[in-house]
């Protein structure tokens, strides 16, 4: 990773594009793409493009050879654009109109998830024949960015739902299930694969036989603290594939996202002001240039937290102190950092530079385009050090 960092700050330096800006190592997404199919061996990996829809992200994953996990007619255009296959595409976003499955459907995709009996009624109609498959609400311990209770549905409705699909000329492949983004605890993965074996069981009972079985993502990165290696959480995976399904083991999807970009990218910001509340307040309020609204919505209930790394000398670790970290909006929930402890140099000042570390995921599909005249955060992608796109 501090390859892919060292890459992005040559760029930065030999550019200096105006901050705030995000910029994405396009190698290092590549990389990661073929870490991910390595460890889960024999899965299909589907790209969450929510994640990071930035085209040159898309189109090196096409490259590649990444399938794709979409949630909105705007997705597809995206990865069809960028030369996908239809057929790579799945619509994994259970809360759909039916014009949207209806344009899905009239480009090729083949593939919907649902949760409900009124979208499986709408996928027959607009989507007949198409291959099925129902997200389970699971109880997974708590994720870093938990989902709660807003998608799936229990095992007992999950297999109604997918012999229903067979009345109305579906084809019910299996189960999805989301166990959280940002999951640290891969026996969540356990878990919730014994909940989907129970609902193949019923299913075969019923002269259904089901055959896939989609994972999400969730699997997490080193923020403020280490994250599993893809090496635990595909063998949990593995394992409990194997206690609760026995053979032969159902196909295997993934849909990661963070996973797939969040190491590839960089933000630069810039200070704008540090202040004290008090001369007796023990930490600085450092104000950067970007905040909640336009880039940083991950920090919101401090649930994820980044990393920050002063771009010049700005003083020794001896010479650190406790800040809280906010953004530059009139809105006083734009504050980023104000109970997770962060330290800074003493000597950090007005038009500084700071780098955020890990940030090439949930940052500029984020960002807002009007509070407080906000623009979309500027991305640029990279390979090899060289200028791909900026937008």
């Amino acid at each position: 990773m501090s390859t892919t960092f060292d890459r992005i700050r040559r760029f930065l330096t030999e550019h200096a594009p105006s901050s705030p800006c995000l910029v994405i190592d396009l190698d290092a997404v590549a990389d990661r793409y073929r870490e991910v199919a390595a460890a889960f061996e024999n899965a299909r990996v589907c790209y969450a493009v929510k994640a990071n829809p930035a085209p040159p992200v898309i189109s090196t994953l096409v490259s590649a050879g990444a399938s794709f996990d979409v949630a909105s007619p705007a997705e597809i255009k995206l990865c069809l654009a960028a030369g996908a296959d239809p057929e790579s595409l799945s619509y994994g976003n259970p809360i759909k109109k039916p014009s949207a499955i209806e344009f899905a459907h009239n480009v090729g995709v083949r593939e919907f998830t649902c949760d409900a009996e009124g979208d499986l009624d709408n996928i027959a109609r607009f989507a007949p024949g198409a291959q099925v498959q129902v997200r389970l609400l699971v109880e997974a311990p708590d994720s870093v960015t938990p989902f709660g209770r807003k998608f799936g549905c229990v095992p007992r409705r999950a297999t109604e739902l997918l012999l229903r699909a067979v009345e109305l000329g579906l084809e019910p492949t299996g189960v999805s299930f989301h166990v959280g983004s940002q999951q640290l605890d891969p026996a969540a993965w356990e878990l919730a694969a014994a909940a989907a074996a129970t609902v193949f069981t019923a299913c075969a009972e019923q002269g259904t036989t089901l055959r896939r079985l989609n994972i999400g993502g969730g699997f997490g990165v080193s923020y403020d603290r280490e994250a599993p290696s893809l090496a635990e959480y595909a063998g949990t995976v593995d394992a409990s594939l194997r206690a609760h399904f026995g053979q032969p083991l159902p196909e295997l999807v993934l849909e990661p996202g963070r996973a797939m970009v969040a190491e590839a990218g960089l933000i630069r910001a810039e200070v704008v002001l540090v202040a004290r509340k008090s001369a007796t307040d023990p930490a600085r309020w450092v104000y950067l240039d970007i905040g909640r609204y336009n880039g940083l919505a991950e920090t919101e209930n401090e649930a994820i937290a980044y990393r920050f790394e002063p771009v010049d000398d700005t003083g020794t670790a001896e010479e650190e102190g406790p800040v809280i970290i906010a953004g530059p909006t009139c809105d006083g929930d734009d504050v980023l950092y104000q109970h997770t402890p962060y330290r800074l140099p003493l000597a950090l000042r007005a038009g500084d530079q700071l780098d955020i570390l890990a940030t090439g995921a949930y940052t500029a599909s984020y960002s807002s385009v009007a509070f407080n005249g906000i623009e979309p955060l500027p991305t640029y992608c990279i390979t090899g050090g060289r200028l791909i796109s900026a937008h």
